[in-house]
């Protein structure tokens, strides 16, 4: 067999080849395998750089960038942490100095992060936004559990031509794009607010209103009443995360909501009426046919929470031929809610949802209309056998759906025989603490599909 040769692989394919490798250990190792490679893996190295500390030991890129300032153009992402600069290791007493200097020959970073742990202000952070001022940066991180500071954030305001910004500060003021926004108005299109609680509504949505080019919005513990107004103008909105915190009183905006594709709603309703207010508000944000993918993070004191099933009917009339992705985890369904999903929404590649089911042949049967279907995720109750329901045994065969031998676990031949039935394109199911995948699928002769899974397998119940 011959040896394989470095030089004969086309150097044009080497970088798209290694920007499959995950492992920095193995771009490092490409790096010296000849010289083809390393002109390849090198830029791939230094793109995503930041520092870490193991066993009290301080490793980071700033001296090596500082060495070598060839490699500092291929930098294109760095995050700081705010615990190496405040105490600073023997091996590297100057690290804050020799961090600056290195940031300033990154002349094409384009996306930077900082990242504060502790509840103390910390001066760096204001030598670190005044050096980042002049680096045609688009993307900037912070999160930080202590205030800014007044002389900080004054900095952080000048940066201009920025596209995505995510502000988390825990303490101090609210911060909220005040005094910033319309320097962004231009060029900003994902926004995330980590910390909106106790902002007025009016100052939120005229902030957010200086900012009409947004395509990505993430708000937490903004007030939910006044959603639908700020959505009225962001008519390029594609997706939206934010709370549902019931007070007020929600009407519909005077100007129509954007067409969104994404809505993921966080909620924890002390009392089902509040509850029963978050569905209608869900409607209200979502009135035209354009939504793909809707997650929903639900909890109550009062247990479990379930959709009802004419949200899941309203649901359908509107998005019944867009929806791909309905990811509720652990609220729950009933197995006819489930059919019902598979059926009004032919689209519908990923379920994920909270069930009750006495075996594994009942979700089969309920599953079964989803013929575009890839993925299942299910937190499954195994109820005991019991009495069919007349309205559930018109559409699925009673007496192998109840009389069958209960199953509380999934097994791989469950699996397998899920994966494999006629129509059926999933690939991926989890019923609990039983998740497998595809891992190699065969097409043999005569058209016969076998597959080979990756999953733990705690057999037959």
């Amino acid at each position: 067999m011959p040896l394989f040769r470095p030089e004969t692989v086309p150097t044009d394919i080497l970088p798209y080849i290694f920007e499959a490798l995950t492992d920095r250990r193995d771009l490092h190792a490409a790096a010296l395998t000849s010289h083809a490679f390393n002109t390849a893996a090198t830029p791939l190295l230094y793109r995503s750089l930041d520092g870490i500390v193991v066993e009290g030991r301080l490793y980071h890129p700033a001296p090596t960038l500082l060495a070598r300032p060839d490699l500092a153009l291929y930098v294109r992402d760095i995050t700081e942490t705010a615990a190496v600069h405040r105490i600073a290791p023997r091996d590297h007493p100057n690290i804050t100095e020799t961090t600056l200097a290195a940031l300033r020959l990154c002349k094409k970073l384009r996306r930077i992060s900082w990242n504060d742990d502790s509840y103390t202000i910390d001066i760096f952070l204001r030598k670190f936004f005044a050096a980042i001022r002049e680096l045609p940066i688009r993307d900037l991180v912070v999160r930080s559990y202590s205030d800014f500071g007044e002389e900080t954030w004054s900095h952080l305001t000048q940066m201009r031509g920025l596209e995505k910004v995510a502000i988390w500060c825990m303490e101090g003021p609210p911060r909220v794009l005040q005094g910033w926004a319309d320097k962004l108005g231009s060029t900003l299109t994902h926004l995330e607010l980590g910390r909106c609680a106790g902002v007025p509504p009016t100052i939120l949505i005229s902030v957010i209103s200086q900012v009409p080019l947004l395509r990505d919005l993430r708000l937490r513990g903004a007030p939910s009443n006044c959603i639908p107004t700020l959505l009225a103008y962001l008519p390029n909105l594609e997706t939206l995360h934010t709370e549902f915190i019931s007070s007020g009183i929600n009407r519909p905006a005077s100007m129509p909501p954007p067409r969104l594709k994404s809505l993921t709603v966080r909620t924890s309703s002390m009392d089902s009426a509040g509850l029963q207010k978050l569905w209608y508000w869900i409607t209200l944000l979502t009135p035209h046919k354009s939504l793909e993918s809707f997650t929903l993070d639900a909890h109550s004191v009062q247990g479990q929470t379930s959709v009802p099933a004419n949200f899941i009917s309203g649901m359908a009339e509107t998005q019944g031929s867009t929806l791909k992705r309905f990811m509720v985890d652990t609220t729950r369904l009933t197995l006819a809610d489930v059919w019902a999903l598979c059926t009004k929404f032919p689209q519908l590649e990923h379920l994920a949802c909270a069930v009750a089911s006495p075996h594994v042949d009942a979700i089969r049967d309920a599953i079964a209309p989803g013929r575009n279907l890839c993925a299942l995720t299910l937190n499954v109750s195994w109820i005991p056998e019991m009495n069919p329901v007349a309205n559930w045994d018109s559409r699925t065969d009673a007496e192998k759906l109840w009389d069958s031998k209960s199953k509380g676990v999934l097994t791989m031949q469950d699996a397998t025989e899920i994966m494999l039935a006629e129509g059926s394109r999933i690939r991926m199911i989890g019923m609990g603490p039983d998740v497998f995948t595809v891992r190699k699928l065969f097409i043999q002769g005569g058209g016969n599909v076998r597959l080979t899974l990756s999953g733990a397998d705690r057999g037959v119940g």
